[in-house]
């Protein structure tokens, strides 16, 4: 079996609401302003692991269709989906609102699996 690649349609997938949540570091994503002026509520996010994150063991990055970064799942959230994660589960997000508060955006989202 071929594995699947983060991001890619899975036949009859269904997704199963998990949690809301906020993305994390918005602020020191250099571009941001550009890539916020594309996002919109509904869009799909891609979650995946950062493994190798010298700052936190359970990083999980966010990015857009255009598979650009805008932050991270917030790290006091993060440990239990990055274990579902590393046990091959796909989770992905969907904005649910853009808010910009003074200089970083708070772009809150829903977390899904897909089964």
């Amino acid at each position: 079996i071929a594995p699947i690649l983060p991001g890619a349609p899975i036949p009859f997938a269904k997704e199963i609401y998990l949690y809301d949540t906020r993305i994390a570091g918005t602020s020191y994503i250099k571009n941001i302003d550009e890539i916020v002026r594309k996002l919109k509520v509904g869009d799909k996010l891609t979650l995946l692991r950062e493994i190798n994150n010298k700052y936190d063991e359970f990083a999980i990055i966010i990015k857009t269709k255009d598979n650009e970064k805008i932050g991270y799942f917030p790290q006091i959230q993060n440990i239990v989906f990055s274990r579902l994660m590393d046990a091959g589960k796909l989770l992905s997000a969907k904005i649910d609102q853009i808010d910009k508060k003074n200089n970083w955006y708070d772009i809150k989202i829903k977390i899904y699996m897909l089964d």
